[in-house]
């Protein structure tokens, strides 16, 4: 008999149930040997078994068919995965590779002509002159080469040329400037205006400083030999020690770190161009006793020849070792000074390319950035009158007047040159806001900046004849820089221009307008008849007329031109080429109005007139709001008022607005108004000198000085 002893944590009922499943499993473990061994081999069953001892439960999970129909499950998802994997591809992100051409640098050869000058290094002191203020800049930031922004990072086209296949580590280092505030000059501004060549000095300072803040740094100065910027060199010269001395360069050089040629942080190269092109340092130099004498060895080059952008291929090719050794690696600023437009510019090299663009892609292939000091272009011109006075005291001081070629801002004429007025004086040269286009491009295309030098710089007030500098061109107005910051011209090549002209008809228009001008005007028009006899009347009516007619059909012929443009008017977008549409239509309708209606009055005098004041022998004829001449000519002539009128508050403060005002202001109609004159006075007796003796000289005549030669200005 077995005891049964109690079990203080469980009830009676657990304890029996216990006791029964311990008697169950003995019996089977006495009679079902052979059940034994099979269950053992049942790895379900023993996982049961364990389940129950663990638990004391007596069903068990996994029984009946619950073990099958989760076989099935593991056994169809495994094949549901299998058969998506087969089929699913992921997503492929399609990488897109942009390639852009750039022009071969076809047919160029090194340099054979550089001139090394033995110059005597001396030491110079201290000679700095206060920096002229700045105006802000014309340019917008816009540039045909992309600015990188601190931090980017862009991935940079191989380019391939004859020197080489050479992938340019930023080619257009980012500099902190580009970062300022927008009435601060940037990179790739197309009109920096200052007063003098020092203020734009001063703020290349800053784009050094920003250049040493990145990696080492090579300038090269170039100096035009022109007389006409002898100034600008002297002021430079003394400018060169506050320079250095603000770039820390001068006390760095002493540093035991930089003990080595190639560590130092800055080096400078000197290049003069003329007729010549000359290299006045044999290798890049740190001392500023070098540099100052390189420069003060530069001498006037009075051939009027000028080989700007050779002297830029030249020397790229020349320091082109700076670019790409990695051990002398440098970032590398050409600076420019120059008062005329480069002769050389569009003079073909290789097959077809034009020694800008050779300009151009080689300093974009080496990342050099192009700083131009240069003058400020006249607007729609190409020439310019330019004061010379003789430095000779010897000889006559009086002001002269000569002819330079300072324009124009774009690569094609974009306004039309029209003379004839009803006596409205010959227009005033206009600041175009830019510089010469050649020129103003390198800067652009580079990054660099074009700084519009002028002494007389004030666009609040005309500026005088009287008042303009020696060796400065007559400019009478100039404009604000916020006015015409957005007006600037389209730097891009020949090819990409002509392709903007294909696709809009206003556009082409305007430069084929302009193309045909300079129309040939009437010369100082005859507004004054007088009246002899009829016969002299009728012959001086007739001759008037005669002028008027050949005028007419190229008018017409203008007129017509722009109105195939109509239709694409207002599809443009920029505002540079909005005014110069309008203002050519204005003025070329203007013009179609007053030449017809001067032909009219003329032949209405030859019908005959009659003095209202018997007395008077004169018709002069004058400037009417009323145009009289026909209602065709009143219809041309509100429509010249509404695109004048369009340019004037659509534009303002600018040059377009200025052409566009005053030609408002010039009536377009005209009438007859009668004068006295005294055509036939009566005739005088002449006294009776017998002796014909020449009067005796007044004392002031004897004593006179005699005039001092005039000399005549030279090339300049």
């Amino acid at each position: 008999m077995t005891a049964v002893r109690e079990v203080p944590t469980a009830d009676g009922a657990t304890l029996l149930a216990i006791l029964t499943y311990r008697r169950d499993n003995r019996a089977r473990g006495q009679t079902g040997a052979t059940d034994r061994g099979s269950s053992d081999l049942n790895p379900i069953k023993r996982l049961q078994n364990w389940w129950q001892v663990q638990t004391g439960e007596e069903n068990a999970p996994l029984e009946g068919d619950a073990p099958a129909w989760l076989i099935s499950l593991v056994v169809h998802l495994s094949v549901l995965i299998l058969l998506a994997a087969t089929f699913f591809e992921l997503p492929q992100t399609e990488k897109v590779v942009e390639l852009t051409a750039v022009p071969l640098l076809e047919d160029f050869q090194p340099p054979t002509d550089f001139a090394y000058s033995d110059l005597e290094t001396k030491e110079i002191g201290a000679n700095s002159v206060n920096g002229l203020s700045m105006a802000e800049g014309l340019g917008q930031v816009e540039q045909e080469v992309p600015m990188l922004q601190s931090g980017s990072v862009v991935e940079t086209p191989q380019v391939l040329t004859e020197l080489g296949d050479i992938n340019i580590e930023k080619p257009l280092l980012p500099l902190e400037s580009a970062e300022l505030d927008t009435s601060v000059f940037r990179q790739g501004a197309a009109g920096t205006g200052v007063t003098g060549a020092a203020g734009a000095v001063d703020r290349i300072t800053r784009e050094i400083l920003d250049s040493l803040d990145q990696r080492k740094t090579l300038i090269v100065w170039f100096f035009d030999q022109s007389l006409s910027l002898s100034g600008q060199r002297e002021a430079i010269y003394k400018r060169l020690d506050r320079i250095y001395e603000e770039l820390g360069v001068v006390e760095a050089s002493q540093h035991p770190a930089f003990a080595k040629h190639d560590d130092k942080p800055l080096l400078t190269s000197v290049v003069a161009f003329g007729k010549d092109i000359r290299l006045l340092t044999s290798h890049p130099t740190d001392q500023l006793s070098e540099i100052k004498a390189a420069i003060n060895s530069i001498k006037n080059d009075d051939s009027g020849v000028e080989r700007t952008f050779e002297a830029v291929c030249r020397a790229a090719d020349e320091y082109k070792r700076y670019a790409n050794n990695e051990k002398t690696k440098r970032n590398i600023m050409f600076i420019i000074f120059t008062d005329e437009t480069g002769d050389d510019g569009n003079q073909t090299v290789g097959k077809g390319v034009e020694l800008l663009d050779q300009a151009v892609n080689l300093s974009r292939h080496y990342g050099i950035r192009n700083y131009v000091i240069g003058i400020p272009s006249p607007f729609g011109r190409k020439d310019v009158e330019v004061k010379w006075i003789d430095p000779d005291p010897r000889y006559n001081q009086d002001p002269q007047w000569t002819t330079v070629t300072q324009g124009p801002e774009t690569l094609l004429p974009e306004r039309v040159k029209i003379a004839f007025t009803g006596g409205r004086r010959q227009e005033e040269p206009l600041d175009s806001g830019f510089g010469p286009y050649n020129l103003t491009r390198l800067a652009v295309a580079t990054g660099g900046i074009y700084f519009t030098v002028h002494p007389n710089r004030n666009p609040d007030r005309p500026v005088s004849r009287a008042e303009t500098s020696h060796l400065s061109s007559y400019i009478k107005y100039f404009f604000d820089a916020n006015a015409m910051r957005k007006y600037r011209p389209d730097y891009v090549t020949a090819a990409e221009y002509k392709k903007r002209l294909q696709g809009n008809r206003a556009k082409r228009a305007l430069i084929d307008a302009s193309g045909k001008t300079w129309v040939s005007p009437i010369t100082n028009p005859q507004l004054r008849f007088r009246r002899r006899d009829e016969a002299d009347l009728a012959r001086q009516l007739s001759d008037a007329q005669q002028q008027a007619a050949k005028l007419e059909p190229k008018v017409r012929d203008l007129q017509s031109t722009l109105m195939q443009g109509k239709s694409d008017r207002e599809r443009i977008n920029e505002p540079r080429w909005q005014a110069g549409y309008d203002l050519a239509m204005g003025q070329v309708m203007a013009l179609k109005v007053r030449t017809e209606g001067y032909n009219s009055m003329l032949a209405k005098a030859k019908r005959g007139m009659k003095f209202q004041n018997s007395k008077n022998d004169t018709w002069d004829l004058v400037s009417s709001k009323e145009v009289s001449s026909g209602s065709a000519l009143e219809k041309e002539a509100k429509l010249a008022e509404f695109y004048l009128s369009r340019v004037v508050e659509q534009h303002p403060g600018t040059p377009w607005a200025m052409v566009a005002a005053e030609e408002l202001a010039d009536p377009m109609g005209w009438q007859w108004r009668e004068t006295f004159t005294n055509v036939n006075p009566p005739r005088v007796a002449q006294p009776n000198n017998n002796n014909n003796n020449p009067p005796r000289p007044r004392d002031d005549q004897r004593n006179m000085i005699p005039p001092k030669q005039t000399r005549q200005p030279p090339k300049l």
